[in-house]
């Protein structure tokens, strides 16, 4: 069983940048791949980024690419999401997720339905 809990949320002005962080308490975490969502009030839950198992992956919604990046730390079970040049329109709950555990190689995806675990989101909020 995987437990997914998120952290770095806050409040932070237009511009400025923040680090989500998202820790597992499962076993093998490198045969997952994580995803970054986020779902604002009244709008349906989107895709931010993914990255593969073993870090070398990664995709990102057109939204925030160029903005945000994501990686992660194996040795700590933590994927994170490092969003800079932050906009209002990035104000949301963000949620982590894990996909697998994949046997072998494995590809960052988009789709919320790939992913078997989720945790309780950290919230965001930029101001303009």
């Amino acid at each position: 069983q995987v437990q997914l809990v998120e952290s770095g949320g806050g409040l932070v002005q237009a511009g400025g940048s923040l680090r989500l962080f998202c820790v597992s308490t499962g076993r093998s975490f490198s045969r997952y791949v994580m995803g970054w969502f986020r779902q604002a009030p009244g709008h349906e839950r989107e895709f931010v980024a993914s990255i593969s198992g073993g870090g070398g992956r990664t995709e990102y919604a057109d939204s925030v690419k160029g903005r945000f990046t994501i990686f992660r730390d194996s040795a700590k079970n933590t994927v994170y999401l490092q969003m800079n040049s932050l906009k209002p329109e990035d104000t949301a709950v963000y949620y982590c997720a894990a996909d697998g555990p994949y046997q072998g190689d494995s590809l960052p995806t988009s789709r919320p339905r790939d992913y078997d675990y989720w945790g309780q989101g950290t919230q965001v909020t930029v101001s303009s």
